[in-house]
């Protein structure tokens, strides 16, 4: 065993930028050539080193890996010193790049589980999940730690880096889920597009994720586990003529995160960049060229890093909201309802809006919410398609079915997502059919705000609300359906709301 010490490493090498969020590469780690290594030899070095308050976003740690290696092998730990209250502690994330390099975009990238786990290993034929298969080729691969908070006493790490020398294992060539299941035709599918497997931070394999889609109602998911796309192979035996298994990835910056929604197999999306650098928008591209939704998560979460701060200039959706219903979603709905009033007053796209689970273990309820998508098919491009367009809406579960529509005097209709195109000063009948919402109350809102509250549906769970307007009066309306509340004149739980129905010509 040798040690490196990297102590000094903030001192002793200038900080740089990559393009993206500044970053810190450090000394390399060598080892002794594999020329002479017999099959199943090991060579391990550890590393130890201390990050102040203030450590750029990504520390590299090169590692000199010769010829001949069968599977490289990273383990560390660091130290959780007690800080005061209100004071973050420390908190280090870790993923690796091969000897194709760091850059952000690049080729390089090989796994990142983030704080999930304390340990990884990389071979041809298998990986840690998070971490992709494949050769462990000669070259300077990259340790790439990720200081997400450090206490004021700093963040001292321990690297221990293990090389195993031989032939290496056979690769096994991926199998991705199919792009289509077996539909109802043009129908109205439930999915839930934000979830994690046990390929980042979750707790669940994809069978039993599978499972509780099922179990919830579902026609088609989403994946997403955080910074990478190591789980896409394993969804294959999953999908059936009942589920439509889409691929993507939750892009965990620090300044918000972004669901990258049906994607093709195997895209990888980089998130090492802040909103201040300028760089989402090429990635926001790369989605879609991949074939996928650019969609903000849970944009007014709390959680450090958390909240969405890169504009939705991007968005082809918008995560309203995410898991059971909290404040956070309450004021996440209130800015996308000022999002549509804007684009109305600008005459300019909407972004429609979404919800999912973001279950990562239990108790997390898969399909709590779910977003209810009018598409032509079960297949990911009209999936995407409904969803783009904004012929949803969300609901806390399969029990929740709604029929929302408006027309006008001469016959005129539009649901969900549509536009009822009839003159400014034309009646026009709103009208909303909901079952499995008991003692729910309906609310109708326009750009104005509130317009229509009804009384409580009945124990049935099942009811009808009318309302009548005209599109002078009423730029949109959308619909949401709440649970009684015993807090004063604060409105209660989402039980489900639509995207919103447009009145009048543009």
């Amino acid at each position: 065993m040798c040690e490196d010490d990297h102590h000094r490493g903030l001192q002793r090498r200038a900080l740089f930028v990559t393009g993206a969020a500044a970053a810190l590469t450090l000394g390399s780690v060598t080892f002794a050539s594999g020329a002479e290594a017999a099959d199943g030899d090991q060579e391990t070095r550890t590393i130890r080193g201390t990050l102040p308050t203030g450590s750029p976003d990504f520390v590299y740690v090169p590692v000199e890996v010769p010829a001949g290696v069968r599977e490289i092998k990273v383990a560390y730990t660091y130290d959780k010193p007690s800080v005061p209250a209100g004071t973050p502690g420390n908190a280090l994330d870790i993923g690796i790049f091969d000897e194709r390099g760091t850059e952000l975009g690049g080729r390089g990238f090989r796994g990142w589980s983030g704080g999930a786990r304390s340990e990884f290993f990389i071979r041809a034929d298998d990986a840690t999940p998070g971490y992709i298969p494949g050769p462990v080729d000669a070259g300077t691969w990259h340790i790439a730690l990720g200081p997400y908070t450090v206490a004021p006493q700093g963040l001292s790490y321990e690297l221990t880096v293990t090389l195993t020398y031989g032939e290496p294992g056979a690769a096994v060539p991926p199998v991705y889920p199919p792009q289509r299941a077996k539909g109802r035709g043009r129908a109205w599918y439930r999915g839930d597009c934000h979830l994690h497997s046990w390929y980042s931070d979750g707790r669940r394999t994809p069978a039993e994720i599978a499972a509780l889609a099922r179990a919830a109602g579902l026609d088609f998911i989403n994946t997403s586990d955080h910074n990478t796309h190591s789980s896409h192979p394993h969804w294959a035996d999953q999908a059936g003529d009942d589920l439509l298994i889409m691929l993507g990835e939750e892009v965990t910056t620090r300044n918000g995160h972004v669901v990258a929604l049906g994607t093709d197999p195997g895209t990888f999306v980089d998130w090492r960049y802040r909103a201040r650098d300028n760089r989402f928008g090429r990635f926001a591209r790369h989605i879609r060229r991949a074939g996928g939704l650019v969609v903000p998560a849970h944009p007014h979460a709390t959680c450090i890093g958390c909240n969405w701060k890169f504009g939705f200039g991007e968005a082809d959706a918008v995560e309203v909201w995410n898991g059971p219903f909290t404040p956070d979603d309450e004021v996440a709905l209130a800015d996308w309802d000022s999002m549509l009033v804007a684009s109305v007053r600008e005459n300019r796209q909407w972004i429609p809006a979404m919800g999912n689970s973001d279950a990562h273990r239990d108790p997390d309820a898969v399909g709590l919410p779910q977003t209810v998508v009018l598409a032509n098919d079960l297949t990911r491009e009209a999936i995407q398609e409904g969803i783009r367009a904004g012929r949803s809406y969300v609901a806390e579960s399969k029990n929740v079915s709604l029929t929302f529509t408006a027309t006008g005097g001469r016959g005129e209709h539009a649901g969900i997502g549509e536009r009822l195109r009839v003159e400014k000063d034309t009646p026009v009948t709103v009208r909303l059919e909901a079952s499995g919402v008991p003692r729910c109350t309906v609310r109708f809102v326009t750009d104005q705000g509130v317009l229509l509250t009804s009384d409580p549906l009945p124990v049935s769970g099942s009811g009808v609300v009318e309302w009548r307007t005209t599109p002078a009066y009423a730029a949109y309306v959308r619909a949401e359906l709440r649970h009684e509340t015993a807090v004063g004149p604060l409105p209660g739980v989402m039980a489900a709301f639509t995207n919103p129905i447009f009145l009048g010509r543009e």
